[in-house]
């Protein structure tokens, strides 16, 4: 099969010189809908960026099957990192790069333009395919905002596959983690630091007593937990009556991150109250965790996609979440695949023109596995 690579190219750059930061991707939100009319497809936009504060919400475009199966869903987000504004892609050699004072836009613009390509080759080709949901979402960058205010009762697919993970094309993410922000408060007793220090309470030196006492960095190889934020005090002569600290666990088993949650907490709070101060701490989810089985259909298709466009399938997990964590939590079966983009989040950037080709390669072949396995009904 020979792909259009001019067409493919000129697409993704077109797409990332459209500004979409978090929180404001309504330009490009625009374009990506005039992309789907032109085609006539069924284009809807949720309330997500009203809940969030931003200027768009998630978009849902339906793609009309000629095959009576399920639909389908594929999912990319629309928001990149900063520097993201006046983006100028540079084609050198086989790569595609940033001019050097902005990211590239490859996390996720890469996996839109593909997506876009293999709509465009299954009805200039005649193919046969089932129904596909192609899901755009916001703010995936500021903490998967996005996909957790979409309401996925809209989608009509039992399987999912996000277009969003590092690593080459061929690489599947089947373990992500649980997730906790945690916040630490502690209360203290203000006073003159000159006059008065012995009736203060010093909230920053009871943080700090807990502080080095917590663990911090690697627990194991499937638990991290970090302590990222402090602030407190009113003024260099006052005693400090308040510190905030934030940080986080992770962990690919959820009963390991409940278990170092738990020991931070209590850590915490011990070594507070031993400094003569109080400690509150708020705990919050972010998002579920990801455990997929290979021999789940999700995997499955995903890995005899891989096969027969001759890549090899690289089985991996990760210490960071995606939308597949919010799409997994919703009781959609899904997989973040890698699509080759390289030093994201970096005026380094970079994508392969041939990654974004074996992308589109993968992604037909994704489609053309999934028809085959469900029409011999395994």
């Amino acid at each position: 099969m020979v792909l259009n690579q001019k067409r493919l190219v000129e697409k993704f750059i077109e797409m990332v010189s459209i500004s979409s930061v978090s929180l404001k991707e309504g330009e490009f939100k625009e374009f990506l809908k005039r992309e789907s009319l032109k085609r006539g497809l069924a284009v809807e936009e949720d309330e997500a960026g009203k809940i969030i504060g931003g200027n768009a919400g998630n978009l849902l475009v339906r793609v009309p099957g000629n095959l009576d199966l399920p639909p389908l869903l594929f999912s990319a987000h629309m928001d990149t990192v900063k520097p993201g504004e006046g983006i100028k892609a540079v084609v050198e050699g086989e790569i595609i790069r940033s001019r050097g004072d902005t990211i590239l836009g490859s996390d996720d613009k890469a996996a839109i333009a593909v997506l876009f390509e293999v709509i465009d080759i299954l009805r200039e080709e005649n193919r046969l395919y089932p129904p596909l949901e192609l899901l755009f979402t916001v703010a995936e960058e500021e903490g998967l905002k996005g996909a957790k205010n979409f309401d996925f009762s809209r989608v009509q697919a039992r399987i999912a596959y996000v277009l969003d993970a590092g690593g080459e094309p061929g690489t599947i993410v089947i373990k992500s983690p649980w997730h906790h922000e945690i916040e630490y408060m502690v209360y203290g007793k203000a006073a003159h630091a000159g006059i008065d220090p012995e009736n203060g309470v010093n909230a920053i030196k009871a943080a700090a007593a807990a502080l080095c006492r917590m663990p911090c960095g690697r627990v194991d190889e499937e638990t991290t937990c970090n302590l990222g934020l402090i602030a407190g005090g009113k003024a260099r002569n006052i005693v400090a009556d308040f510190c905030h600290i934030k940080g986080e666990a992770r962990s690919l088993s959820r009963e390991k991150l409940h278990k170092i949650t738990e020991e931070l907490t209590s850590i915490f709070l011990r070594e507070v109250e031993r400094e003569g101060a109080r400690g509150e701490v708020k705990i919050q989810a972010l998002y579920p965790g990801v455990k997929l089985d290979k021999e789940s259909e999700v995997v499955k298709i995903a890995a005899r996609a891989c096969a027969r466009i001759g890549i090899e399938p690289v089985f991996t997990g990760t210490g960071g979440g995606s939308d597949a964590s919010i799409i997994n939590g919703a009781g959609i079966p899904c997989a973040n695949l890698g699509i080759g983009m390289k030093k994201v989040h970096t005026t380094e950037e970079y994508i392969k023109i041939d990654d974004l080709l074996t992308d589109v390669r993968l992604v037909l072949s994704i489609i053309e596995t999934y028809v085959e396995l469900r029409k011999a009904g395994n």
